[in-house]
């Protein structure tokens, strides 16, 4: 091996970047193989090529503390650049890849260490701290094609992607498909959803109904956890997960439809996130912001986290007593949902006109303002596609806080593109939005922090069983915010009242709804609604204590010096301890306990209790089914 060696240093912020650069590399015809591993070096990845049949094919491996994670896998992504051939060579024996005869010129390795500070979070800081290798290829032809394989390695994760560099003469790239392998150790089992509104199953690796949403977290015989999730999918199609149709316990990546690029562009990143425990891949999904881009946004002023409450029947007088309802539970925000500017699938309505009677928007809206009380508006995607360039200027000069999307389209390159320019739009006249349906983050909440919540979870708009909810946290909130709208009072509820209860401190939403399908008449000032006063929806630390996806889960939250805690059982009874050793030593605390009483005469059931507690008090409880409890500490 021959070249130019030369080590290059920079600081950003409080943390540094490495580079090394090995230019001009002779690889001969001997298998080329690079190795890099994580900064605590728990997780080793490999990239190499092997020389198969007329030209060469990559491959990675990834291992953690030398357990395999991911077996020996294919790199590859499919181009109609008039070269490459038709998306269907996967599955013939003879192949010709578009990336079969790339060459490696040079490698580059970084280092960066850096911490950054969310707007709204799980945490109030957040290190992005990662070892990376950019392997930059070329593919001979007229033009002349590059390629980058671009590595990362942080201590919670390997991320992956594919990087085409600024090419004048070959700008333009029809993206067919992508054929990214995840090789797994057989008796691996995933927590396979169709679709993002979709229960869970558990499955091994073969006889899936369909292809699995994202993120996916599995469950490996040798003990480990993972989770496959997509980062920074901004400008591409949505890419979900398929079982490979030759391969044995191997998942692939499966585009919704091509993509239309210009170089210079990345595909998104690829994460196989690593943990030995369960609760740990929840801790560490901000490696999926730490992928994405840093927001531009310089004002940030304006986008405030808070709790909201929709007013279920649209008159003017219902208006008033829901915000009077939030004042009185400390609720920051009211949203008004759709119909309330006509027909919502109707290209026709308009969205800067109430079409329904009694209803006072403009006095609804001050009198919220005179109270602390801020209004959303459901909008629905025609109104968006139709009026984007001067809806939200409007809603901005009435005094809405933020706009919730609904039915939007999702998967396509067209749609994912449209939704990004929305967040964009929505920036430049201080609207924050929440996005509703199919639609699922992958980390942009970094950019467009405005960006508050979304669906793409099956929440109590349909009114899961414990056992769903006890999957979630471990699936579905690896993402990021979910909108999984809390109920309290509609009788169709499946749990007990301390396990919706404990939702709000174990679901993480910077727009935290409760009160889904409830009204303020329902309420009977229930002492354990306190809890939901106090509580927050943004984090300085969250900690998942204990759990196992679809079995329990107990999660602790501080803000300040609080802690909220939520603990919750799927659709057995079962006994937990609760340690307190989350707390700061040498301390003690008041806790306020909120836990399943059917001997309560109230109509909730739910017993309110308090003592102290200390880093050493370890709780004893017992959950009813489908139970819960949830714990106030200052």
């Amino acid at each position: 091996m021959s070249g130019t060696n030369y080590l290059s240093k920079a600081f950003k912020h409080a943390g540094f970047i490495f580079c090394w650069l090995y230019a001009g590399i002779c690889f001969g015809q001997s298998p080329t193989k690079v190795t890099f591993s994580s900064p605590d070096s728990n997780l080793v990845a490999k990239f190499y090529q092997v020389q198969e049949g007329n030209g060469k094919t990559m491959y990675y491996e990834v291992s953690y503390k030398g357990k395999t994670v991911i077996r020996p896998s294919v790199l590859d992504i499919l181009l109609d650049n008039h070269l490459s051939e038709s998306a269907m060579a996967l599955f013939v024996d003879t192949l010709t890849r578009w990336t079969s005869n790339l060459v490696i010129k040079h490698i580059t390795r970084q280092q960066q260490d850096t911490s950054w500070v969310p707007v709204t979070g799980e945490r109030s800081v957040i290190r992005d701290h990662y070892n990376a290798v950019t392997i930059a290829m070329e593919k001979a032809g007229n033009p002349v094609y590059h390629m980058n394989i671009e590595l990362r390695a942080y201590n919670e994760g390997i991320a992956i992607r594919y990087y085409f560099p600024l090419n004048e003469k070959g700008s333009y790239y029809h993206v067919t498909a992508e054929h990214t392998e995840f090789a797994l150790p057989a008796g691996t089992t995933a927590f396979h959803a169709l679709w993002g509104q979709a229960a869970y199953q558990e499955m091994p690796l073969k006889n899936w109904p369909g292809e699995a949403e994202r993120p996916l977290t599995l469950k490996l015989p040798n003990g480990l956890y993972a989770c496959l999730a997509e980062a920074q999918m901004v400008d591409y199609a949505r890419t979900k997960f398929a079982l490979h149709p030759k391969k044995p316990n191997t998942i692939i990546t499966a585009m919704y439809t091509p993509a239309d690029l210009i170089s210079p562009f990345a595909t998104p990143w690829r994460l196989i996130m690593v943990a030995e425990q369960p609760g740990r891949l929840i801790e560490n999904n901000f490696v999926l912001l730490n992928l994405n881009q840093p927001t531009g946004i310089k004002d940030l002023s304006w986008i405030k986290p808070g709790k909201i409450f929709r007013v279920m029947s649209q008159t003017t007088a219902d208006a008033k007593a829901g915000i009077d309802f939030a004042v009185k539970r400390h609720l920051q925000y009211i949203l008004f949902d759709w119909k309330w500017y006509g027909p919502a699938f109707d290209f026709n309505s308009d969205a800067t006109k109430v079409a329904i009677p009694d209803f006072d928007l403009p006095g609804i809206i001050q009198y919220g303002k005179e109270r602390g009380i801020g209004v959303w508006l459901y909008v629905n995607q025609q109104a968006l596609l139709k009026q984007s360039d001067s809806l939200f200027r409007v809603y901005e000069q009435w005094g809405v806080k933020g706009v919730k999307f609904g039915f939007v389209q999702a998967g396509s390159h067209r749609w994912t593109t449209w939704l990004e320019e929305m967040f964009n739009k929505a920036a430049g006249s201080h609207m924050m939005v929440n996005v509703h349906d199919d639609w699922r983050p992958t980390g942009e909440q970094r950019t467009w922090p405005n960006l508050m919540s979304a669906e793409g979870i099956r929440g109590n708009e349909e009114m899961p069983d414990a056992t769903h909810n006890a999957i979630l946290p471990f699936t579905r909130y690896i993402a990021g915010a979910a909108d999984y709208t809390i109920c309290y009072y509609d009788k169709r509820i499946k749990t007990t009242h301390a396990h919706q209860l404990a939702l709000a401190a174990i679901y993480y939403s910077p727009l935290q709804t409760l009160y889904w399908y409830d009204k303020p008449e329902l309420s009977n000032g229930e002492p354990e609604l306190e809890f939901w006063d106090h509580i927050p929806c943004t984090w300085d630390e969250t900690r998942v204590l204990q759990g196992t996806p679809g079995q329990y889960i107990s999660v602790a939250r501080r803000k300040g010096a609080e802690w909220f805690v939520g603990t919750i059982t799927n659709n057995n009874a079962r006994t937990l301890q609760l340690a307190f050793n989350f707390l700061p030593p040498g301390k003690t605390f008041t806790a306020k306990i909120y836990s399943d009483d059917p001997a309560m005469e109230t109509s909730t059931r739910v017993r309110t209790e308090q003592r102290s507690v200390d880093a050493n008090t370890i709780l004893n409880i017992r959950l009813p089914a489908s139970g819960g409890l949830a714990v106030w500490v200052y």
